[in-house]
């Protein structure tokens, strides 16, 4: 989410991009009734918030973000933002409607609460020579002028590899569909890459587009902000529209081939979030104040990822990601990760099909929480393994305990198996482990290019 001052940021940017109609893959629904891909589209990702009012969020679909920062990243999100973040429903939670509703609230101290939901899931990106489209029909807060001061909406994306590092922003890219400050009647849009300040991509501002909503205000009633990552045309290109017109583009040929690929080389996670004040509002004077109202939502009546073109990704992930315990001694798809950082997963020609993790590399890592070894030590490990690195490229499967760079606990070495699909089981010794941890699996080679994909793993006495 951007502001214009730290580490995010946008601020009004030059003249906006011509204004173009587009056709929607979705149209616009009057209730909140899901809606069939239209043709050519295959959908990958869908939340209609249909349930029972005063609900949470689908956990096997969104994770909270709570508190003021991410653990160890920048203060109030790099931002300025004052708020706290909660999972309480009185700041998230649906409406019985088949809506989302992100409530910034006031407490009597004068403290302010509010709510940020990100998807499980990291993988979002186009296919080879395709086209992703994340979208989102949403009414922004009802609440302009005095009311509205500090008042800070957005749907975004922010590239994987910054799930679990907090620091690598704007390098590893974000993608902001939709932001708004103040309750004006406008709707801006950025891509931020490469490096802070300044850079190749004008930072802390990014490459950004505004332009006002459509027909009736951007408070007053739902409008469809969606973007369209494009990797079917040379140069690849990413589209921002609001209900049908596409305002702003960024071309891949705006930036180096470094700074690009390194923005958009990998999948995305999805943000809804309301903050309140920060930089991007103190660019619009400032806020909250006395006058700030509180309480009033965000409304979000759905978020849908469409793919096509190219080799479509699956619909779902095979097997969602596990927040419960784990069974050391079960089989762990690598897929079902808490946390990937760079990695992508892909469907497998392994035995029983399903999904692997996709062409690791050096400092990646698949974090799998709460794995129970139980009360007799664990001293095997064995991964499900296949590599088509050639030119002597290799490098370790390593296992570690509790945090990303702790000293590991054992690993494997793998170099080329005769495929990227040609699999092999392979064992290794680890040092005694019982109990309950955190499973960090990392990767590690001195060469740059990828060198292993992980269909499983499994401990053993």
């Amino acid at each position: 989410m951007t502001n214009g001052v730290l580490t995010t940021g946008v601020l009004v940017t030059g003249a906006l991009a011509a204004a173009a109609l587009v056709t929607l893959p979705v149209t616009m629904r009057a209730q909140a009734t899901p809606q069939a891909p239209a043709a050519g589209w295959t959908q990958v990702f869908a939340d209609d918030f249909d349930g029972g009012a005063g609900s949470r969020v689908d956990p096997a679909k969104w994770q909270y973000t709570t508190g003021t920062s991410y653990p160890g990243g920048p203060a109030r999100f790099g931002t300025g933002e004052i708020e706290t973040m909660t999972d309480s429903t009185r700041n998230v939670a649906l409406d019985g409607s088949g809506h989302l509703r992100i409530t910034p609230q006031r407490d009597a101290g004068g403290q302010w609460t509010s709510g940020r939901i990100e998807t499980v899931r990291t993988d979002f990106q186009p296919p080879a020579n395709g086209t992703l489209r994340v979208e989102s029909r949403i009414q922004m807060p009802n609440v302009t002028g005095e009311a509205a001061k500090g008042y800070w909406p957005a749907f975004w994306a922010l590239g994987a590899p910054f799930r679990g590092n907090w620091w690598n922003w704007p390098g590893i890219g974000e993608l902001d569909i939709m932001e708004n400050v103040q309750g004006l009647n406008n709707v801006w849009s950025t891509v931020h890459c490469g490096t802070s300040p300044g850079g190749p991509c004008n930072e802390t501002t990014g490459i950004g587009g505004q332009r006002a909503c459509p027909d009736t205000a951007c408070q007053a009633g739902f409008h469809t902000y969606a973007l369209e990552w494009d990797r079917g045309v040379s140069p690849n290109q990413l589209r921002f529209s609001v209900d049908n017109v596409t305002y702003h583009t960024v071309r891949q040929d705006q930036v180096d081939a470094t700074t690009w690929k390194n923005a958009t080389d990998h999948g995305f996670f999805v943000i809804l979030n309301v903050a309140m004040g920060g930089g991007f509002p103190d660019a619009f004077g400032g806020g909250p104040t006395a006058a700030t109202q509180p309480g009033v939502p965000m409304v979000v009546d759905y978020v849908h990822v469409l793919s096509r073109g190219g080799g479509t990704p699956p619909t779902t992930p095979t097997t969602p990601p596990n927040s419960g315990k784990r069974d050391a001694y079960g089989r762990i798809e690598a897929e079902t990760a808490d946390t990937l950082t760079g990695l992508a997963t892909e469907p497998s020609a392994d035995a029983g099909g399903g999904q692997n993790l996709a062409k690791a590399k050096n400092g990646q890592w698949a974090l799998y929480r709460n794995v129970d070894f139980g009360a007799t030590a664990a001293r095997q490990f064995t991964g499900r393994v296949a590599s088509g690195a050639t030119g002597g490229v290799s490098g370790l499967v390593e296992v570690r305990l509790d945090h990303a760079t702790a000293a590991p606990i054992g690993s494997f070495a793998i170099a080329g198996t005769g495929g990227w699909q040609s699999w092999k089981t392979v064992p290794a010794n680890i040092a005694g482990v019982a109990g309950k941890h955190d499973v960090y699996l990392t990767f590690t080679s001195g060469q740059p290019a990828p060198f292993v994909s992980l269909n499983w793993f499994t401990f053993g006495h």
